[in-house]
């Protein structure tokens, strides 16, 4: 998994190359200024210390003094932080760091719409893998700062047995089974299925965790009930913000969304130098 240091030095190479172009053929590289990061609209702040990570990368000496921190909700024209230095840094880091900021606090701010909905629900709302490639540990990081949990954060910490596993394995049961054999007893096991008698087959192997995988409410409510808390019960495919409580009202423990991440906006954010 790319670490966070990473993800940003890739992101500064992307956009400044060999060297910003037009502030070193404006200015000298000594002069020192401020900036300072505004919203530009409501919005659920996330990825305040990775923006600061951003200018430090340039230049450690780089003074960035956050007004909120991240899981903060703030309206338009709010201040977010400051950013003392050279102007020549600041400037090179400038579209970078606005872009983590925009994005993470877009998921952010998304999912805080799904989570107050079922803020009265007894259930635990998820990401899923759907995020963009290299971003995952930002992208699932702005996901709990939104008020959601994470799934499993790749094929690497999870056992997920999907359709094509069954496919290939030519069966729930002889997946279930052969999983079972081949991994530690620590290790839960989840399948995923789309109709009840793939539900009474994995309750029969012995399945830790049931996906119900693209089920109509009702369809999930007889799942349920035939689980009978033998097994922990995730829905999951297509659900809307509108289909949130009939879902969760079928008495599963989990949902999974994958338009928690798949969907946000970026929200709106500026950042105004002066010398």
């Amino acid at each position: 998994m790319y670490s966070v240091q990473h993800i940003i030095e890739t992101a500064l190479k992307e956009d400044i190359g060999p060297g910003d172009i037009t502030t070193s053929n404006l200015m000298g590289p000594d002069v020192e200024g401020k900036g300072i990061i505004l919203a530009k609209e409501s919005l659920l702040i996330a990825g305040l210390s990775v923006a600061k990570q951003v200018f430090e990368s340039l230049d450690p000496k780089v003074i960035f003094t956050p007004r909120y921190k991240d899981g903060d909700a703030v309206n338009p024209g709010d201040i977010l932080a400051e950013v003392k230095g050279k102007v020549h840094v600041l400037l090179a880091g400038e579209r970078t760091a606005l872009n983590f900021l925009q994005h993470l606090s877009g998921i952010a701010t998304h999912v805080r719409t799904y989570a107050d909905i079922l803020k009265d629900r007894n259930v635990r709302l998820v990401d899923t893998r759907k995020t963009t490639p290299g971003w995952l540990v930002l992208e699932k990081y702005a996901v709990r700062v939104g008020g959601a949990f994470n799934h499993r954060m790749g094929l690497y910490d999870g056992v997920l047995i999907k359709e094509n596993h069954i496919a290939v394995c030519g069966g729930i049961k002889k997946a279930i089974e052969r999983i079972q054999h081949n991994v530690s007893h620590l290790a839960k096991v989840e399948v995923e299925v789309s109709d009840m008698d793939g539900v009474r087959e994995a309750v029969d192997a012995g399945a830790d965790v049931i996906m119900l995988s693209h089920m109509t409410a009702d369809e999930i409510r007889e799942a349920v009930a035939f689980i009978n808390r033998t097994a922990v019960v995730e829905a999951s495919g297509g659900i809307t913000k509108e289909s949130l409580i009939p879902v969760a009202d079928t008495g599963v423990d989990i949902i999974s969304v994958g338009a928690l991440t798949q969907t946000a906006r970026w929200v709106g954010m500026t950042m105004q130098v002066s010398a």
